[in-house]
């Protein structure tokens, strides 16, 4: 196991963020077997340019040793048994590290130079939802079965279990340097809903969160229609689902409304936008007052003829109705049909401002930042893009990639771009740090020239001449990202683009990334998976908060159509990155 020089590269605002993220995970008695104090630290990472008040710190704990057990180094949810329809998951075999030097050379004795320069979590595409909102399409199931997954109603339980297992680890698990931090990448909601930021953000910072809305006392949505076309868990009705395997679980939906109980983050976190954050259905342009009549009102479509459905969903896919000018047509033509179920104010579709005012409300600060990235400047020029200190040596840009003119897939405006170039300009001349850019789109992804309502005459930019962009600029090192829920790691001459696979569809990972300094002309990325701290086995008869996280993953795995490739390749997965290192960084 390599010695990394940890403790003497790491810079004091690295050590000064690192929080108590080793102590044991709620209720889970998650053990690692390495020694050394594992109480917890407490501090906060400001955001430039406008720095927070530091919170009260603990001396940190020395740093770990290199370790894999709590990851994908260790061991990953397998399915069991090669039979068709629904199958059960166990422990199975460990991802191994792959070694890419697509963009430097690998050179011998470069473990036992190395000093860590950053050490941190990338969590993205939580995707959680109100899966009782009418402003959901599942009716589109009728065409696709991605229209609508079985295992939504048990989102908070595995996001909250997810978190569990962040705070569990003792640190990077390639360098052994403390965690500073956690980023979202966007889509962190799913309906761009009121109810769901503030599941979020309790879920990030920690508290109680009951997964229901409408009536409080009963679920009311497509689990409980009736309808064969979606499984109905608490019924012996015989639906599409359980004729592929599915279980009768009685009490599921009872359990899945429950109280959640998030422990929060013992690490500061970040936030990234992405389209479902700022986007109604995640692909309509936002301001249209039908999308909160709709999403707060007592009608719910959940059936839809197939030939219908398939029109709306080639148009959703091919954004061919931005502004959800046909999706208001269906509705209304259809609304004899809906069924009736409580209205509920909080599934409101939030704003931008909203937003916003959301992360900067002092009662979710948490760990800290104070807005997690976002400051009253952006409020006041209503910018969701920012920049913040990863370390002395290292500089983090958040980037907005959702396009406000509608479509799920991505852009940014010019004044956004020119407002990147200049940072990286202002960068390359001042401290010269490396660079991580975070962003929610993929480089294949921000392919929308839909305009910005609210800048009609601003050019958009997409990914490829994002990419060109940050090629440009020696000290960038990695574009970190998500939105394609699927783990695909692609070099770009200069740097890294590092996209990794949702918490919604499986295999459900978040991902470790640590940055170090190898000392012979070349830096290492190590980029680690894991899953959350719900046991790979599940048990029908367990309905707690950590049986319905269990059963999250293995629902995910077994939804009907659930592409299988979204795992990525070996070289994917976990690995090490080299690329040269920039003169004078």
């Amino acid at each position: 196991m390599s010695r990394i020089r940890s403790a003497a590269a790491l810079d004091r605002r690295t050590f000064l963020a690192a929080t108590g993220a080793a102590g044991a995970a709620t209720g889970l008695g998650l053990a690692f077997g390495l020694g050394g104090d594992r109480a917890a630290q407490a501090a906060t990472v400001a955001p430039a340019p406008v720095p927070a008040e530091p919170l009260t710190v603990r001396a940190p704990a020395a740093p770990h040793a290199p370790y894999t057990q709590g990851t994908t180094l260790a061991s990953v949810a397998t399915p069991r048994g090669g039979t068709p329809g629904y199958r059960r998951l166990a422990d199975g075999p460990a991802w191994s590290r792959v070694v890419r030097a697509d963009l430097a050379g690998a050179h011998s004795g470069r473990d036992r130079r190395r000093t860590a320069l950053a050490s941190f979590v990338q969590f993205t595409d939580l995707h959680l939802v109100d899966v009782q909102s009418p402003l959901r399409y599942e009716y589109l199931r009728a065409e696709t079965a991605s229209a609508w997954r079985p295992q939504e109603a048990l989102s908070v339980a595995g996001v909250v279990s997810l978190i569990e297992r962040i705070n569990a680890l003792p640190g990077g698990p390639a360098t052994g340097a403390p965690l500073s931090f956690v980023i979202t990448t966007g889509d962190n909601t799913d309906n761009n809903s009121k109810l769901e930021l503030d599941w979020f953000l309790t879920a990030m910072s920690g508290g109680r969160i009951t997964p229901n809305s409408g009536d409080p006392r009963r679920y009311e949505g497509v689990q409980d229609s009736g309808l064969t076309l979606y499984w109905q868990p608490d019924s012996a009705l015989h639906d599409a689902d359980k004729k592929l395997g599915f279980p009768h679980l009685h009490g599921f939906l009872d359990a899945a409304i429950r109280t959640v109980h998030s422990p929060g983050l013992r690490l500061p976190w970040y936030s990234t936008v992405g389209n479902h954050d700022s986007l109604p259905g995640g692909c309509y342009a936002p301001g249209d007052p039908f999308f909160t009549e709709l999403a707060t009102g007592g009608r719910k479509l959940e059936t839809l003829p197939a030939a219908e459905a398939a029109k709306v969903w080639k148009a959703v896919k091919d954004g061919l109705d931005p502004k959800g000018k046909d999706f208001k047509r269906l509705l209304k033509a259809h609304a004899k049909q809906a069924r009736t179920i409580t209205p509920d104010e909080r599934r409101a579709p939030f704003t931008r401002a909203e937003y916003l005012k959301a992360h900067l409300d002092p009662a979710r600060t948490g760990p800290g930042p104070h807005g997690h990235g976002y400051t009253a400047a952006c409020l006041a020029e209503n910018r969701l893009y920012y920049t913040f200190p990863v370390s002395d040596h290292v500089l983090g840009i958040s980037l907005d990639t959702t396009d406000p003119g509608g479509h799920y897939t991505g852009s940014i405006g010019d004044g956004q771009l020119r407002w990147l170039q200049r940072v990286l300009k202002q960068e390359a001349k001042g401290a010269g740090r490396h660079v991580l850019v975070f962003s929610h789109h993929t480089s294949k992804t921000m392919t929308n020239t839909n305009p910005d309502p609210a800048h009609p005459h601003e050019k958009r930019h997409g990914g490829a001449e994002l990419a060109e962009v940050l090629g440009a600029h020696p000290g960038v090192v990695a574009w970190i990202n998500g939105h394609s829920h699927m783990n695909d790691i692609t070099p770009h001459g200069s740097f890294w683009e590092v996209s990794t696979a949702s918490h919604i569809d499986f295999p459900q990972l978040a991902r470790i990334i640590e940055l170090v300094d190898n000392h012979d002309g070349t830096l290492s990325l190590f980029a680690t998976l894991v899953e959350s701290a719900a046991p790979h086995r599940t048990d029908f008869g367990d309905l707690s908060q950590t049986g319905l996280a269990a059963l999250y993953r293995e629902l995910s795995f077994n939804a009907p159509e659930a592409r299988k490739d979204l795992v990525g390749t070996p070289r994917d997965r976990n690995v090490e990155l080299l690329v040269k290192r920039p003169t004078g960084r």
